[in-house]
């Protein structure tokens, strides 16, 4: 399906001068051009404006680190729940991450090999596409002080098998959304995507601060 200028407009509330601003920059295809005075966007825009304005809005991306996002990444902005799974994996470093490859990796962390499989195999660390980030480095010191200081692993664990759980449910309420009124697809991903990235956390670490609180409360 193709749209004209005014209705993506319409559906994505940018102006003229921005979605042009996208086309010029490399963010969104050219339009086609069957006529003079008429120009076709791809419907795909709709989905790749949204996904620009909220790098811009939640993250405080600008036009050259999302420019950099699109070039190392391969999103399908026609299928929003894959999008938001590519998204969520890029969200895991931030913009500016340095990037590792294993040999590297290694003799940053002065890890083992084994020791490194043995983290990717109990889910405390994962490999992406481009390899390890410099929040994984900091993962491995995390790691490393925790074993200096004998810290039991059974903390480490809880938060994968937690976390694979989460997902599980994650994934199968995301599809449901998703597939229920797929006209409202854009408003149902920016909703996954905010429960996701910002409500989750708020709501795990404000239970632990709460727990803290009340154990304190009850040792006086």
């Amino acid at each position: 399906m193709s749209l004209k200028m005014k209705h993506l407009m319409e559906a994505t509330g940018e102006s003229k001068s921005t979605i042009l601003f996208y086309v010029k920059e490399g963010l969104l295809p050219e339009p086609e051009k069957p006529k003079p005075n008429l120009h076709l966007y791809d419907e795909s825009c709709i989905n790749i404006i949204k996904f620009i304005k909220y790098l811009q809005n939640q993250f405080s991306y600008s036009i050259a680190q999302i420019k950099a996002v699109f070039s190392e990444n391969k999103f399908t902005f026609s299928d929003d729940f894959s999008m938001m799974l590519r998204s969520l994996e890029l969200m895991a470093g931030s913009p500016n991450a340095k990037w590792y490859n294993d040999e590297d990796f290694l003799e940053l962390t002065n890890l083992r090999e084994d020791e490194l499989n043995k983290y990717l195999a109990k889910g405390w660390l994962f490999r992406q596409d481009r390899g390890f980030s410099t929040q994984e480095l900091k993962l491995v010191e995390l790691f490393k002080r925790a074993k200096k200081l004998k810290l039991n692993q059974k903390l480490f664990n809880t938060y994968v098998t937690s976390a694979i759980k989460m997902a599980k449910i994650e994934y199968a309420l995301g599809s449901e959304l998703l597939e229920s009124d797929k006209s409202r697809n854009n408003e149902h991903y920016e909703l996954l995507f905010d429960s996701i990235l910002t409500l989750k956390p708020y709501i795990f670490n404000m239970h632990t601060m709460q727990e803290h609180q009340k154990q304190m409360e009850m040792k006086k």
